[in-house]
């Protein structure tokens, strides 16, 4: 952890001196506040984007000036209602706002706001380490406030809250995943007074809007762990609020000494898995909900033992309310996370047989040009405590992947288009909009994909007027 007593080392960017300059001209006590002063303590090496200013004063005012100061014309965006003002300066956004108390109504997570000191500032702040403060007056410029012992938990590695936890969570009960949220980003240990807290008080998330639920999630999602995340959200009883169908993954069931692997367990270890080979949001999310279904198909068969028929498609179907419910893209978002899910045992199923071209093209045609990805959350999906069993499996599908690449090469099946359009049939059969067109496109279709001919016109166009003529009609002479 860098030396409390060098801070001002890191102050480095023209603004602080600016913004300190003005303060002292306008007589008003000002810091730099939260992530960019906890970051710098830890050492924590990340391009800054944002940066808190508060100030013992009008933080509307004190940004209008430094701003004029810093560049004739530099525009200023003002928000009245909640006393704040933000200008970007050097490719980060600086945000202004006068020290102040808060306090909240139960129903609502919106403060009513009166000025206040730079203690009271301090006493709102979520968690200790975001409290930290680092004075920009010229005087005492670099000068670390510390009033809740932040230090101390940066170096112990805590998330705690500076006043008690429970009235934390009660008045703003985001801060509960925000919690979790640090907790995963940071590899940090909620306190367990603070823990206990977000566990009484999980029921307020409902004041709490989607949008906002969504981002922290997203957040956790990013994170180079994010089974950290969700192991504390369903401890806490957040999960089950949040995602009731994840929660529902949890647990394992035996019937005449056969049982089945604990479903959320595998879930975050495949999320985890793919999380060291993508940053794809997107596709961590299907990570995640990939057998999101496997509750509501389980069975047990005294044959089989327990079987999840149909999971992938189930989970396909689940996804929309899902999403709706969240707050998520309704859009090509979704329908990519459906695709994974939905294909997400086929190249699975591959590795475990013969792998033929047939199936390969197949593969390739209803994956397109997201193969590469479906690979990569299958490889994931590969976990088992038999080292030989993932080594096996894992070595298959190296031969599932070098197939795709020789099959791509050879007929071109990625985004597939037919070489036949329904036009060129109707015009070689003088045919009008009817069946046999379907039949004859659905019959070019499979050849394709079957190896019958080659993903090309003049192949095509040999097979459909074969194809025709079994069907009765006659191409024009």
């Amino acid at each position: 952890m860098p030396d409390r007593r060098n801070l001002k080392d890191h102050l480095i960017h023209p603004a602080f001196s600016q913004i300190g300059k003005i303060s002292d001209q306008e007589g008003t006590e000002t810091y730099v506040v939260g992530g960019f002063v906890r970051d710098v303590l830890l050492g924590r090496k990340r391009e800054v984007y944002d940066i808190d200013i508060v100030t013992v004063g009008s933080g509307i005012d004190l940004a209008t000036k430094v701003a004029a100061s810093l560049r004739p014309g530099l525009k200023v965006s003002v928000f009245k209602n909640f006393g704040t003002a933000m200008f970007r300066f050097n490719d980060i956004d600086f945000e202004f706002v006068g020290a102040r108390r808060e306090s909240y109504r139960h129903e609502s997570r919106k403060p009513i706001v009166e000025d206040g000191t730079l203690e009271d500032d301090q006493k709102r702040r979520d968690f200790t380490i975001n409290a930290l403060a680092i004075c920009l007056n010229s005087d005492r410029f670099g000068e670390l406030l510390d009033p809740f012992d932040g230090v101390g938990d940066l170096a112990n590695k805590l998330i705690k809250t500076p006043l008690e936890p429970e009235i934390t969570f009660s008045d703003d009960p985001l801060r509960m995943l925000r919690a979790i949220r640090f907790a995963t980003q940071l590899n940090f240990i909620i306190e367990e007074k603070t823990l206990t807290a977000i566990q009484t008080q999980s029921n307020r998330l409902g004041i709490v809007s989607k949008e906002r639920i969504t981002d922290e999630i997203n957040k956790i999602m990013l994170t180079p762990t994010p089974s950290i995340g969700f192991k504390l959200l369903e401890k806490t009883g957040l999960l089950a609020i949040i995602l009731p169908e994840v929660q529902k993954l949890k647990g394992r069931e035996t019937r005449n000494g056969i049982g089945h692997k604990d479903n959320f367990y595998h879930t975050l270890e495949v999320l985890d898995r793919i999380s060291k080979n993508t940053d794809n949001l997107w596709l961590r999310w299907a990570a995640l909900l990939h057998d999101v279904a496997k509750p509501v198909t389980k069975r047990f068969d005294e044959r089989l033992g327990w079987t999840f028929h149909a999971h992938n498609f189930i989970g396909e179907k689940m996804l929309p309310s899902i999403f709706d419910r969240l707050k998520l893209p309704l859009n090509e978002k979704l329908k990519y996370v459906q695709k994974m899910v939905s294909l997400h045992m086929r190249p699975i199923v591959l590795s475990e047989e013969e792998v033929t071209d047939s199936a390969v093209r197949r593969l390739l045609f209803d994956a397109g040009d997201d193969i590469d990805d479906l690979m990569t959350l299958c490889e994931a999906d590969i976990t088992s405590k038999n080292p030989e069993k993932v080594s096996r499996f894992l070595s298959n599908f190296q031969l599932v992947r070098e197939k795709l690449k020789d099959i791509e090469e050879k007929d071109a099946l990625r985004n597939f288009q037919p070489p036949i359009t329904g036009e060129i049939i109707m015009e070689t059969f003088s045919l009008q909009p009817g069946r046999e067109i379907g039949i004859l496109k659905s019959a070019i279709k499979e050849a394709i994909l079957e190896g019958e001919i080659h993903n090309n016109y003049e192949d095509a166009y040999q097979f459909m007027l074969t194809k025709g003529k079994e069907l009765g009609l006659a191409a024009k002479a």
